[in-house]
């Protein structure tokens, strides 16, 4: 299996499957490019895993992992990162018997919306038939544990990610203000900051559940505080960096930013965000349908993305599928372990996998800057703060 890694000068490298063999299975991430002196604790990983742990709720699968991780690297003996890769493992706690023979009686047959076929062409009959091995949505358990480390220094340079439910099976949260989603951030199981529309999304979960399908949605994304001048022009746009960080995850079937598809029927006129000069000398937009993003670069309004979420492929309602070994038709009707909807809890990978995209672009803007040598006027217009 190739490219298991993420990131250029802030790179994480992970490893791990769902189920694994034997007690000490679990999933790791090895953090290159954390710099020396932070204290770097268990319980400030400890914080995102929590909100990406399974076993919580109604809206979350019954698989009751704890997602307890340790540090086993990169920590010195006075409590402090030494500039060594740091080195994160979450071990599986909850792999019964049970769950894997409920996965070895259809081992052979791929499941309706996994990624079980192309595993086949891609690995045969070795490929890793319980629990969907490193496609399953525990993969992410790791990237959560190395996106905390990136959350952990961003907080230093003030830059904030958040990101929450925006709408679910139609149901919308209205537009709201930084403070206000910052106010009520996972104050639902479905991390949605409007309260109102939080209780009706999860009403229809629940009522999607009791037919036993699932659900899909939107998770919008906001990186806040974010200094003009990341990304590169040309291949390595800001907002491509982002894309490839964030549709890397399973799930995610789709992105876009700003004002995104709707830029389709607008005019010029309408869509351009118009620029002013604050009271002390920045240059800010009225309008942020650029979603933060300019030709590839930060020009200084928050990022903003959202993200189309697929519902649980493992659904309770028979579907037709093959058996691979026999290469005939077969009705499927999996009895095991899913999330109703995977809304609340991966908006924990996606803040993730933005932390580290926009930590790695901020390493590369600070080594440009520091050898371009551009005239501090440039530079202030830079800084957000």
């Amino acid at each position: 299996m190739l490219v298991n890694s993420f990131g250029r000068i802030f790179r994480i490298t992970t490893c791990g499957e769902s189920y694994g063999i034997g007690k000490g299975s679990g999933l790791a991430v090895i953090v290159d490019g954390v710099p020396p002196g932070l204290k770097l604790t268990r319980e400030i990983i400890q914080e995102e895993l929590d909100k990406r742990r399974p076993g919580k709720g109604e809206l979350n699968s019954p698989r009751k992992e704890t997602d307890r991780c340790e540090i086993f690297a990169g920590i010195g003996q006075d409590g402090v990162t030494t500039g060594a890769p740091v080195g994160i493992i979450i071990y599986n706690v909850d792999t019964q018997k049970i769950h894997i023979d409920q996965y070895r009686e259809y081992r052979d047959i791929f499941r309706p919306g996994h990624a079980t076929y192309p595993f086949f062409l891609k690995y045969g009959e070795a490929q890793d038939w319980c629990g969907a091995g490193r496609a399953s949505g525990r993969e992410t358990v790791a990237r959560v544990a190395g996106g905390a480390v990136a959350k952990f220094i961003l907080k230093r340079e003030k830059i904030e990610i958040l990101a929450y439910t925006k709408e679910c099976m139609g149901i919308k949260a209205r537009d709201m203000k930084w403070e206000e989603i910052k106010r009520n951030y996972r104050k639902n199981e479905i991390n949605c900051p409007d309260l109102e529309a939080a209780k009706k999304m999860e009403k229809r979960v629940l009522e999607i559940k009791e037919e036993g399908d699932t659900a899909g949605g939107i998770i919008e994304l906001i990186v806040h505080n974010v200094p003009a001048g990341l990304g590169e022009p040309v291949f390595d746009k800001m907002g491509a960096l982002l894309a490839h960080a964030i549709c890397s995850i399973g799930a995610v079937k789709g992105i876009e930013f700003g004002a995104g598809f709707r830029v389709g029927n607008m005019k010029g006129s309408e869509n351009n965000d118009q620029p002013y000069i604050t009271k002390d000398g920045k240059i800010r937009f009225r309008t942020n349908n650029a979603g933060g993003l300019l030709g590839g670069i930060t020009n200084g309004e928050d990022i903003v993305a959202r993200v189309a979420v697929k519902p649980t492929p493992t659904i309770s309602i028979e579907q037709t599928s093959i058996n691979m070994k026999t290469m005939k038709e077969v009705k499927l009707k999996p009895i095991t372990r899913r999330d109703p909807t995977l809304l609340g809890r991966i908006y924990a990978v996606i803040e993730a996998m933005a932390a580290i995209a926009v930590l790695d672009a901020l390493y590369l803007a600070r080594a440009y800057d520091s050898l371009a040598k551009l005239d501090e006027k440039w530079m202030r217009l830079k800084e957000n703060y």
